[in-house]
């Protein structure tokens, strides 16, 4: 290893990764064995919604949080950013 700084970064990453994907299987697991329970005993009513939208704004937190949102206010947006702030700050000076 020439870079254990960088090793260190990389394996945190793929663990942070992993953990999404984790997330994602039990989500689609428990959410499948929840639709079929309530398409199974509930005649008419239909409450599998409820647990869908509130996990699923769970896990997209999870996403965002894990990929970032791809750019925008991302970590390569900060140091655009900065460095815009900083050049137009050096232009005035």
């Amino acid at each position: 290893m020439d870079d254990p700084e960088g090793y260190a970064y990389a394996r945190q990453r793929v663990a942070r990764i992993k953990g999404f994907y984790i997330h994602l299987t039990v989500y689609l697991l428990v959410n499948a064995l929840l639709i079929a329970i309530n398409l199974v005993t509930a005649h008419g009513v239909y409450w599998l919604y409820a647990p869908l939208v509130g996990w699923g704004i769970g896990l997209a937190a999870h996403a965002i949080a894990v990929f970032g949102f791809g750019g925008f206010l991302g970590r390569d947006w900060e140091e655009r950013k900065i460095k815009e702030l900083m050049a137009r700050r050096q232009s005035r000076s």
